[in-house]
């Protein structure tokens, strides 16, 4: 290990905390390759940077994937610490895993950006900001989340991706969410090209069987309409891959080359620095950046800059001081700083192509999701439904996530015995039918569920109680309108549109924080957004808890 000097405000990099205009080029996707804004290629050099949540150690969450998350991207005083060493390591790329839309982002932001450094940006947010790979649903609360992240960074220059999901499918028979993923895809792209945004639209997916893993890849760079069209379709898709072990040879990605040799988009590696055979060497990068993998991939991202505790061990390469101030690299840092060092990027094809985007994989017994795909979630639709209810959800507690599961059990249940269901509220990727309330947030489809077991008990009082967590609505309309209202509300529930970013509320912050005492960003005094309480509120529907898609999730 060898031990910093204290980082202090008056190093030369702090100038670039100052807001620049046209810091960094523009990086774009031209077939199935990246390129500089001057026609050469461009390849991703980078590295993980997450300081690490609190880890959930529930026996359902056999990856060890944080309960909370700490947003780096918030620490301006942490980022300029850290930048010396990212510089050293010759990184241009690194990749956060969660972000406070509702935290100031400036300095970090523009710190990077002067030095050269792109951020890829994941979405989601830990455990219910995520697709729920147990009971995947692309609503409300989640494209509410994903545009407010949008637009908390649409101001920087250095975003080159957003990633829409973190290994949600880990097993074939989880590839049903593959639907979900690609519909996150395909507004997340709309509200981009709205905005008149040119970052990309990424997925980082688990490595794992080619039986399925190739099918999957292959759907999220589909055309689902047979037009050549690339609406729903990935711009980057992230492997998190770790085949490479201690003193490897190039044929450890032999199976991998061959899977993705004919890959329509750019693929790169979201992940990847073994360490099941220590010490650490990097010497898969030096493989990575020349031929014949530079022809299949766009470089990747070691994992992890921070300590990062996962199921097969710990990463990271430093470790900050109790202070925040000081960091200490290990040897992990110096060998891949000497690894990445060597690294010259071919330019090869120097002429970027155009994109095809073929017809999607059928499905089949180890790949199941439908091409047929869920709506845009419509917040206009789901409030409106949600006032026309006689019974609505009325927490006793702020804790809704704990509660949402279970009381959604109970009121399908309950409307059941009175020979009705829930298939309003479902959604199933694999079939392709979505109900018309499948895209609303939880809360509002716990709701849409009470008010129909009390609507079909003849509005009993005692109906909309479920123990004391719901509440008769005086302005609702009369039973006899109740139905056509909810209809109106609802008319066109299978649409796809250009979503629109949900209005901004104060209230409690989602479950993270700044990083450091020295942190510059503006905690707003625990306002937040709409999208974040939601978030938070939990995507659990028949299930009391369930792991979302992972964050920091290692095959």
């Amino acid at each position: 290990m060898r031990s910093a000097a204290r980082v202090v405000a008056t190093l030369a990099t702090a100038g670039l905390l100052a807001t620049g205009v046209g810091a960094i080029s523009n990086v774009t996707r031209s077939g199935r390759y990246l390129y500089n804004a001057d026609g050469t290629r461009f390849f991703i050099k980078g590295i993980a940077y997450q300081t690490q949540g609190d880890v959930s150690t529930d026996p359902n969450n056999p990856f060890l994937e944080p309960s909370t998350f700490v947003d780096s991207l918030a620490d301006g005083a942490g980022c300029t610490r850290d930048l010396p060493f990212l510089q050293q390591l010759g990184v241009n790329a690194i990749r956060a895993y969660s972000v406070d839309a509702s935290l100031n982002h400036d300095s970090c932001m523009n710190t990077f950006s002067q030095a050269g450094i792109y951020t890829i940006i994941d979405l989601s947010l830990p455990v219910n900001g995520s697709i729920d790979r147990a009971s995947p649903a692309w609503s409300t609360n989640l494209l509410d989340l994903y545009l407010e992240t949008i637009n908390a960074f649409s101001k920087y220059d250095n975003v080159l991706a957003y990633n829409v999901g973190n290994e949600v499918v880990i097993a074939a028979n989880g590839t049903a969410a593959a639907a979900f993923i690609k519909a996150a895809a395909r507004d997340t792209k709309s509200y981009l090209t709205s905005i008149g945004s040119s970052a990309l639209v990424g997925y980082a997916a688990i490595d794992a069987d080619d039986s399925w893993l190739v099918p999957f890849a292959n759907y999220l760079s589909c055309d689902t309409t047979g037009q050549n069209s690339g609406a729903t379709a990935l711009d980057l898709f992230g492997l998190n891959n770790y085949e490479w072990c201690g003193d490897a040879q190039p044929s450890a990605y032999a199976d991998k080359n061959g899977a993705f040799a004919g890959y329509n988009i750019p693929a790169y590696f979201s992940e990847f620095g073994c360490i099941t055979s220590p010490p650490r060497l990097w010497t898969e990068v030096a493989t990575m950046f020349a031929s014949p993998m530079t022809d299949i991939w766009s470089g990747g991202l070691a994992f992890s800059y921070f300590p990062a505790t996962s199921s097969q061990g710990q990463f990271g390469m430093v470790t900050i001081s109790s202070d925040n101030t000081t960091v200490t690299t290990s040897d992990d840092f110096t060998r891949l700083q000497a690894e990445y060092g060597n690294v010259t990027f071919v330019n090869s094809p120097s002429a970027p192509g155009s994109t095809t985007f073929p017809s999607c994989p059928t499905a089949n017994s180890t790949f199941l999701a439908s091409q047929s795909l869920p709506p845009t979630p419509n917040d206009n639709s789901c409030n409106c439904l949600e006032s026309s209810l006689a019974c609505q959800f009325t927490p006793t507690t702020s804790n809704t996530s704990a509660i949402v599961g279970p009381l959604l059990d109970t009121a399908c249940g309950l409307l059941g015995q009175v020979n009705g269901n829930c298939d309003a509220i479902a959604a199933d990727g694999a079939a392709g039918t979505y109900g018309p309330v499948s895209f609303c947030n939880p809360s509002i489809k716990l709701s849409y569920v009470m008010d129909q077991y009390y609507e079909a008990t003849n509005r009993v009082a005692t109906s909309c109680s479920f123990g004391g967590n719901a509440t008769i609505n005086s302005q609702a309309p009369s039973a006899a309108s109740a139905s056509a209202a909810a209809s109106s509300c609802l008319s066109n529930p299978d649409a796809t549109f250009v979503p629109s970013p949900p209005a901004t509320l104060s209230g409690s912050s989602p479950t993270g924080s700044s990083s450091g005492s020295g942190s510059s960003g503006n905690k707003d005094n625990g306002a937040s957004t709409l999208s974040n309480k939601e978030a938070m509120m939990g995507m659990v529907l028949a299930t009391v808890f369930s792991v979302a898609g992972g964050l920091f999730a290692l095959a």
